[in-house]
C-alpha cells in the first residue's frame, strides 16, 4: 500500500507552523468531527456527482473493462496512431496514465507486444488545447508518415459535444478524413454521453463507435472511467490493476478514525494549514519523473473541486488553495529558493518511489576525480532518494511543513490507489470547506463569452458584455 508520513506538518517539527498533534486525539473534536463526515460520505455514495466512488466496482467495472477491452482489441489492430481530441479532465488523466506507465520514450520505440520492452499498442498523442500550432503539428505528421492517416484512430473525449475546443478539433479531424477519402468510423472512437447531447446524436447518425461517460461522474473524477481507461488500454497498461488498486484504497479511506484514514488526514491536515495556518499553497513534487503529468492532473482536482467563491449556505467565502507542481531534483534548483526563504504559505507534499530496482542505473568508478568521487559505486535511484531526504530535511529547518506519500514500487496497482487517494481527499475537503466539490460555476463565465465572440447565436449579450469591459483603451504600449 502507499504510505502517508505526515510527522513534518506536526508542530513537533515545524514548530507554530504546524498543526498541534492533540488535534488528531480520537476524544478531540476534529477526530469527532471526520467520523460524521465519513457517515456522510457513506450516505451519499454512489449517488448524485458521487458516482465516480464506484467505478472499481461491480457492476460499473465489470461492465466498462468489457467494453474498453472490446474496443481496444478492435482499434489497437489496425492503429499506429492514436490522437486523444480532449481537454481538462477529459485529457489530463490520460496524459498521466501514460506519463507514469510507460517509458518516456514510448512513441519512438518500435511496435512489441507486452513484456518485451517495445511499445505495446500505438503511439499517443493528446491534443488538449486549441493552440493550432499542437494540433496543425500532429495532424502533418501523420499525413508525412507511411502510411499515416490509414493507420490511425481519433478518441474524442466529450461528454456534451459542445466543450468549444474538442469540437473545433473534432469538426478539423473529420474534414480531413473526408477529404482524404477515409470512412470515418473506421477511424473514430467518442466517449460521450450514452444517451444525450451533440456528441451523442452526432455518433448516432455517422456510426462511430462510443464508449460512456458515465452519468454522476464529473471530468476530474473521471480517469478511471473509459475516458481515461480507454486510451491506456489501447497502449498497453494493466487497466484491471490500475481498479484494483482503486478498489484496495476504498476501505481505508472510509475508516471512522482520522488517525488510521489516510484520504481524511490528507485532507484535515491541507484543510487546516491553510485555513487556520495561512498556508493557501499546496505543491506537489514528485521525487520520480514519471509521475510529473500526475501533479498536472492533482492541479485540476485540487483548484477546480475546492476553489468556490459561496459555501453551501450560500455565504461568500473564497474557500480554496492554489496547487502548484513541482519536480524533484529539477526544482530544487529553481523552486526550493522560494519554498524555504520565501513566504512561509505553502505545504509541500513528496511523492517518492521505494523500489527502482527495475530502472535503476548505477553510477560507475574509475573517473578518478576526487571531488565527485563519492557518487561512485552508487546509483541514480540511490542520489535520487538522498536529494528527496536532503530536502526535506532543509525545509523542516526552515519550519515550512510537509509531507511524503510512498509508492513501494511504480505500477498500475499503486497509481489506482494514488487517483483514488486524492479524490477521497478532495471528497472530505470539500465537506471540511462546507463547498460543493462537484459543481465549476466560475468556468462557465469563460465558456458562454467565448461563445459569444465566436458567434454562436443566444450568446450576443456576452458579446457585448466582453467589448465592453474590454474596451480598447491607450493602455498599451510597444516593446
Amino acid at each position: 500500500m502507499l504510505t502517508l508520513d505526515y510527522a513534518n506538518c506536526l508542530a513537533d517539527r515545524v514548530g507554530a507552523h504546524g498543526i498541534d498533534p492533540d488535534l488528531l486525539d480520537p476524544q478531540e473534536e476534529p477526530a469527532r468531527g471526520i467520523a460524521h463526515l465519513t457517515e456522510r460520505l457513506a450516505r451519499t455514495r454512489g449517488t448524485g456527482q458521487e458516482r465516480w466512488r464506484d467505478l472499481h466496482r461491480d457492476p460499473l467495472r465489470s461492465e466498462h473493462l468489457t467494453a474498453v477491452r472490446q474496443a481496444a482489441d478492435e482499434f489497437r489492430a489496425r492503429a499506429d496512431n492514436l490522437v486523444v481530441l480532449g481537454i481538462g479532465g477529459s485529457a489530463l488523466g490520460n496524459i498521466a496514465l501514460q506519463a507514469a506507465l510507460n517509458p518516456a520514450t514510448y512513441n519512438l520505440l518500435p511496435r512489441g507486444g507486452p513484456g518485451t520492452g517495445l511499445r505495446a499498442g500505438p503511439r499517443v498523442f493528446v491534443v488538449d488545447n486549441a493552440d493550432p500550432a499542437a494540433l496543425g503539428s500532429v495532424l502533418a505528421f501523420l499525413e508525412a508518415d507511411d502510411p499515416g492517416l490509414e493507420r490511425t484512430v481519433f478518441n474524442v473525449i466529450s461528454k456534451s459535444g459542445e466543450t468549444a475546443e474538442t469540437a473545433a478539433q473534432f469538426m478539423i479531424v473529420r474534414d480531413l478524413l473526408s477529404r482524404r477519402g477515409r470512412r470515418g468510423p473506421d477511424h473514430v472512437i467518442a466517449i460521450t454521453d450514452p444517451a444525450r447531447g451533440t456528441m451523442r446524436r452526432i455518433c448516432d447518425a455517422e456510426g462511430y463507435r462510443t464508449l460512456p461517460v458515465p452519468d454522476g461522474v464529473g471530468g476530474r473524477f473521471s480517469v478511471l472511467s473509459p475516458v481515461g481507461l480507454f486510451s491506456a488500454a489501447m497502449c498497453g497498461v494493466d487497466v484491471a490493476a490500475l481498479l484494483d488498486g482503486a478498489a484496495s484504497m476504498d476501505a481505508p479511506t472510509c475508516r471512522p478514525e482520522l488517525a488510521t484514514n489516510p484520504a481524511a488526514l490528507l485532507a484535515f491536515l491541507l484543510v487546516e494549514l491553510g485555513t487556520r495556518q495561512g498556508k493557501t499553497n499546496h505543491v506537489l513534487m514528485p521525487y520520480a519523473t514519471p509521475l510529473y503529468s500526475m501533479a498536472d492532473w492533482y492541479r485540476q482536482l485540487w483548484a477546480e473541486s475546492l476553489g468556490k467563491k459561496t459555501d453551501l449556505r450560500g455565504e461568500t467565502v473564497y474557500a480554496g488553495f492554489t496547487p502548484i507542481k513541482a519536480l524533484g531534483t529539477t526544482d530544487q534548483h529553481s523552486q526550493v529558493q522560494l519554498y524555504r526563504e520565501g513566504p512561509n504559505d505553502k505545504v509541500v507534499g513528496f511523492v517518492e518511489v521505494a523500489d527502482w530496482s527495475e530502472t535503476d542505473v548505477p553510477i560507475p568508478a574509475g573517473l578518478g576525480v576526487e571531488a565527485i568521487a563519492y557518487l561512485e559505486g552508487g546509483s541514480l535511484a540511490r542520489l535520487l532518494a538522498a536529494e528527496k531526504r536532503a530536502t526535506e530535511y532543509a525545509l523542516v529547518e526552515s519550519l515550512r511543513p510537509n509531507y511524503t506519500i510512498t509508492f513501494p514500487r511504480l505500477d498500475a496497482f499503486h497509481v489506482g490507489q494514488f487517483i483514488y487517494l486524492w479524490e477521497m481527499a478532495t471528497a472530505y475537503a470539500g465537506l471540511l470547506l462546507n463547498i460543493d466539490a462537484y459543481d465549476q460555476p466560475a468556468v462557465e463565465l469563460g465558456k458562454q463569452a467565448t461563445f459569444g465572440l465566436m458567434g454562436r447565436p443566444g450568446y450576443e449579450k456576452h458579446l457585448r458584455a466582453v467589448n465592453e469591459t474590454l474596451k480598447a483603451t491607450d493602455h498599451v504600449i510597444s516593446a
